[in-house]
């Protein structure tokens, strides 16, 4: 099964059923459902659509959810009615010089407070530490379906959040969905659903290059 998939299988499952049941007993539960219903053809087709009409009806949502936090399922999120140019981030063109520990890190402004955070490409979604998103006053929601991180020390969950407007100094990105959790530390991290809004980015040397979409003064 394809990874985001079973991510999102995975999730879906420990969100319903609170983390009792493990994943391979709700499978092994629908496989036999279907089975039984195979020895009555009409029931067991009702049961197949009705089966499937679920899903759909769960799945969708999810997908919808997902889609705002993972750029990996963007285009199904597009495909549910998310429109992709209003996630485009805007603004002027902003080089990060790297920093002495070899990384790339950048203030940015949430909430009228100033944020360092650490430009990391390997992150699929902004993370934001208990601190910062206190400064920041936002309000951070355990959702649904939980939200599942893969850690050095093994998988937390988040809680998650929106910044209504986040500046990366020259470049603007709206209703960006952040993940908090005290896991973090003292750390924040710029990840790929905020890079991925851009219209490019690339490194030069020792200074990384973001360049938005629809060049605009923002700065006031």
């Amino acid at each position: 099964m394809f990874p985001i998939v079973n991510d999102l299988l995975a999730n879906l499952v420990d969100g319903l059923f609170g983390g009792n049941v493990p994943f391979y007993v709700v499978i092994a539960a629908g496989v036999m459902v279907l089975i039984a219903a195979r020895r009555f053809r009409l029931f067991g087709n009702l049961l197949t659509l009705a089966l499937a009409g679920v899903a759909l009806a769960i799945l969708v949502p999810v997908v919808k959810e997902r889609a705002r936090f993972d750029p990996r399922l963007a285009r199904l999120g597009d495909l549910f009615g998310h429109d992709p140019r209003a996630q485009q981030a805007v603004g002027g063109e902003l080089r990060v010089p790297i920093a002495a520990d070899g990384h790339f890190w950048v203030d940015v402004r949430i909430g009228g407070a100033t944020q360092r955070m650490l430009i990391d490409s390997g992150a699929t979604i902004t993370a934001l530490s208990e601190r910062a998103a206190a400064t920041a006053i936002l309000r951070p929601e355990t959702p649904a379906v939980p939200v599942l991180l893969q850690t050095a020390n093994g998988p937390i969950r988040a809680r998650t959040a929106t910044i209504a407007v986040l500046h990366i100094g020259n470049v603007v990105a709206r209703d960006v969905p952040v993940v908090v959790s005290p896991a973090f530390g003292d750390m924040s991290v710029l990840g790929m659903n905020v890079l991925s809004r851009l219209k490019s980015w690339r490194v030069e040397g020792d200074t990384l290059i973001l360049v938005p979409h629809h060049p605009q003064d923002v700065t006031a």
